[in-house]
């Protein structure tokens, strides 16, 4: 389904309408051709469906009120951007299920206590990659003095786009998890990092990496992402 922000006629427009995809990057609105997805069910897509449905039954089925109250209050004070960059709120049933699916799929429990910290963890104002032939993996560097590099159960989850053309100005298709790299309160972790690829990389390639921080009490920030030529 297509949003549409009006203003006289259309001032923005993100989604589907007839057999066009309009959406946006960061060099501005695009439009595209709009393909029929394919569904290979793929263990990795039934594994993301499990942990909705799992998600969405102890947001109805285990937790307190009082712990649904405590998301609602989280939810009630941090701004979130949608498709159109615009600033919205989010309901407390919306951020719980943000968090944990993103816990889930990265291999962590649940988290059920609302956030007190009022705030969406920041993007990582350092983070950057490089790619290697020879040995099918990204280095991440990143600020090593964020929060989550010091704290328990807290990660940077990192994915990776399918690799294009080097003439490829920008990507706009599906990003796969492919690890994460751990915080810990006893060994701060240290920056760069490794991390195998999924897709494999080929010299003169362009890949674009994906990553995302979720701190120990469930608050997940926003996606951020470079792109880089694969090197030998």
């Amino acid at each position: 389904m297509a949003l549409i922000k009006t203003s006289g006629l259309v001032s923005a427009i993100s989604g589907k309408v007839g057999g066009s995809v309009y959406s946006r990057n960061r060099y501005g609105a695009y439009v595209r051709n709009w393909a029929k997805p394919v569904n290979p069910n793929s263990d990795a897509q039934q594994k993301v469906r499990a942990d909705m449905g799992s998600v969405v039954s102890d947001w109805f089925n285990v937790l307190s009120a009082a712990q649904r109250a405590a998301w609602a209050v989280y939810a009630a004070a941090v701004n979130f951007t949608n498709r159109l960059g615009e600033t919205i709120t989010l309901t407390g049933f919306n951020h719980y299920v943000r968090s944990n699916i993103a816990r889930l799929n990265n291999l962590m429990t649940s988290v059920s206590a609302g956030p007190t910290t009022l705030i969406l963890p920041p993007t990582d104002s350092e983070f950057s990659v490089a790619l290697s032939e020879a040995s099918q993996q990204v280095t991440v560097t990143f600020d090593d003095a964020a929060e989550w590099c010091s704290q328990d159960s807290a990660y940077m989850s990192i994915h990776q786009g399918m690799p294009q053309n080097s003439a490829r100005m920008f990507f706009g298709g599906r990003m796969r998890r492919i690890g994460k790299i751990s915080g810990s309160s006893g060994s701060p972790i240290t920056s760069p990092q490794t991390v195998a690829v999924t897709f494999p990389v080929a010299v003169t390639q362009k890949d674009w990496i994906q990553g995302r921080v979720q701190l120990a009490d469930g608050r997940l920030s926003p996606t951020f992402r470079d792109d880089a030529v694969v090197g030998a």
